[in-house]
């Protein structure tokens, strides 16, 4: 095969554009600090990357439900906490009654007092977050104490009992709500509001039996609430494990994603060294290689 100083010259231009393509390409990984741009650079890795990221999507969706969920378990172990005080106060005017020491007329302004602390236990089965009834089960957009259709008071508020869950994990669900049904109520249908009334009638009457047997009917009902109180403490509980062990995977994914995707700087530079010290010596041979008049022109 005769070889003519035409093909020498076409095949050093096509080994310069090779050595000028390896180099660009290892500037622009030095300038994005990454080790493809497109698909078709490494598609396996494109592959891997595209998993990564859609991985942490839903890491960052689950860190969103977990600051809901915190906030409907904060705001349900607050309203909880009024509630229980409130019914401490309820408690100890039951026993001031009950004792005897009140008068008649003391009697009359205990039944005041409590008529607008069980105000205030309507008001905490309202408790809202985020415009949602939190101790209306599912219908979050419903006030207990509120006929959705007349607009008109309810009374005694009526409590779905459903369960709101949202998801803090791939397939793991957890309950952020607590029944108002359950709270104001036990499982034998003796409600809080209802025992009120019929206390505060006792105390307006001055009826002295009804009144001492109303210490055997709140104490339940604070049990009740202390109950569900310790039940949203471990309901948090769990969520901050969760909520550590997400942290963890977002962590792992991010390092896996930087393994794939970003360059060893030290590594691309030696590479690109290389391949400069790969050009130059390319160029001196080529030089070799034109006929002496192109040279000099070049020159």
């Amino acid at each position: 095969m005769r070889v003519t100083q035409s093909m020498l010259s076409n095949q050093m231009l096509r080994n310069l554009s090779s050595n000028y393509e390896t180099m660009a390409k290892l500037q622009e990984q030095v300038s994005s600090n990454k080790k493809f741009s497109k698909p078709s650079d490494d598609p396996v890795a494109a592959m891997r990357a595209m998993g990564y990221r859609s991985e942490l999507n839903q890491i960052d969706q689950y860190g969103q439900n977990i600051g809901e969920v915190q906030s409907w378990l904060d705001s349900t172990d607050d309203a909880i906490s009024q509630g229980i005080d409130v019914l401490q106060r309820i408690r100890d005017l039951t026993v001031e009654a009950s004792n005897g020491s009140m008068t008649v007329d003391e009697r009359t302004d205990a039944a005041q007092e409590i008529e607008q602390l069980k105000e205030q236990l309507i008001n905490i089965g309202d408790t809202q977050v985020g415009g949602k009834y939190i101790f209306n089960g599912t219908k979050t957009n419903v006030r207990p104490s509120t006929d959705p259709t007349s607009g008109e008071a309810v009374y005694p508020p009526q409590y779905d009992d459903g369960t709101v869950s949202i998801e803090i994990f791939s397939g793991i669900k957890l309950p952020v709500n607590t029944s108002g049904k359950s709270l104001f109520s036990d499982d034998k249908g003796n409600n809080l509001f209802q025992d009120l009334d019929t206390f505060i009638a006792d105390l307006k009457n001055n009826n002295s039996a009804g009144i001492q047997s109303f210490l055997g009917k709140i104490d339940p009902h604070i049990d009740r609430f202390l109950a569900q109180q310790a039940n949203v403490g471990a309901r948090t509980n769990r969520l901050e494990l969760m909520e550590d062990r997400i942290s963890q995977q977002e962590v792992f994914t991010t390092d896996q994603m930087s393994k794939n995707e970003d360059i060893d700087f030290a590594e691309v530079m030696t590479q690109f060294s290389s391949a400069e010290s790969v050009f130059r010596a390319a160029l001196g041979v080529g030089s070799k290689v034109i006929q002496p008049t192109l040279l000099d022109f070049l020159r």
